[in-house]
């Protein structure tokens, strides 16, 4: 079962920042929480799968364009070799 709500230690490393990063992305909105109790923040995990989404940089399917495989050829084993980009 998923959880929906992370630690901050489970966010940050999610996210691959450190546990400020997480408390001061809240303080800016960037991220959604909760207060359980006096002290112990929670952070949703729907908000740290919207914040990789919005910053996502590459489409994570990929596709013949974007691997060039329509240019690879076949090499000698019958295998097929990706063309190397010139130095």
């Amino acid at each position: 079962m998923n959880k929906c709500l992370l630690r901050v230690d489970e966010a940050a490393m999610l996210l691959s920042v450190s546990r400020w990063t997480i408390y001061r992305w809240v303080q800016e909105g960037r991220l959604d929480a909760t207060k359980i109790g006096k002290s112990s923040l929670r952070i949703f995990q729907t908000s740290v799968a919207a914040l990789i989404e919005q910053n996502r940089t590459w489409d994570a399917t990929p596709s013949e364009d974007r691997l060039n495989l329509s240019a690879a050829r076949p090499s000698a084993s019958g295998t097929r070799e990706l063309p190397v980009a010139p130095v």
